[in-house]
């Protein structure tokens, strides 16, 4: 977690903005407040993370000073090299809360775009009947992260999974090598805000969770396992050191 940290914090701090303490909300009720930062591209200037629950429910909730979701990756043509634009929510909760192995990283859930690929095989977001090319559709993700040096100094990764290693993964793995979930949850995009609900058998788990609010761009390598998914750019860190400082409303 150290590194992970302190590779959040130099971003935050390049973006130079204004962090606000957990629960001085500034005109949002619970969750984080996050001053608008003077360097941040506006769709990812993070003034508002929350989790919150209704019956079974978690709903993930990020407000930015501009428009939620307006900007998305230029389309390359080809999936090496190729960019992810994501919000973030890292957590506290251990990783075979949805599937994963139990210990396996940080879980984080996240809402992304990539044009260049598609990652969730049994959706078809864009409604054309054809599910593999939708990637380039704003879409939910559980992703596990570890920071690996092959990324950058103190970067992040989404864990890579080792050719011939089986570990415990959701039902809805995409079958990528990688520790990620397509779990088919819809986000909601209105005006300066994201949101998704998330079902859980189990709210309780996520009710006793601290999180925290990211905005990133990752990149996909040529080379599977050097590694797959590198996060590449920290655009914003809600809390401004990656504390988890969010307490789950309910």
């Amino acid at each position: 977690m150290n590194s992970l940290r302190s590779t959040l914090v130099l971003a935050a701090l390049s973006a130079t903005f204004a962090g606000t303490a957990a629960g001085h909300d500034g005109g949002h009720h619970g969750g984080i407040a996050t001053g608008p930062g003077r360097l941040v591209k506006a769709p990812f200037d993070i003034v508002h993370t929350r989790i919150s629950t209704a019956g079974n429910l978690a709903i993930f909730h990020m407000a930015v000073s501009g428009k939620a979701g307006a900007s998305r990756p230029a389309k390359s043509g080809q999936r090496a090299g190729s960019s992810v634009f994501s919000y973030v929510w890292p957590t506290s909760l251990d990783p075979a809360v949805v599937g994963f192995e139990a210990k396996a990283g940080i879980l984080a859930f996240a809402v992304t775009a990539h044009p260049d690929f598609d990652d969730t095989p049994l959706f078809d977001e864009n409604g054309d009947g054809k599910p593999d090319n939708d990637g380039g559709v704003w879409h939910s993700h559980w992703v596990v992260l570890q920071a690996d040096a092959a990324c950058g100094a103190d970067a992040l990764k989404v864990v890579d999974i080792p050719a011939g290693a089986k570990p415990r993964l959701p039902k809805t793995w995409p079958g990528l090598p990688i520790l990620i979930d397509s779990p088919g949850w819809a986000p909601t995009f209105r005006g300066a805000s994201v949101e998704v609900r998330v079902p859980f058998d189990d709210i309780g788990i996520v009710q006793a969770g601290r999180f925290d609010g990211v905005t990133a761009a990752l990149r996909v390598n040529a080379s599977v396992h050097e590694p797959l998914l590198c996060v590449v750019d920290v655009f914003k860190v809600a809390s401004g050191d990656l504390s988890l400082p969010g307490k789950v409303d309910h």
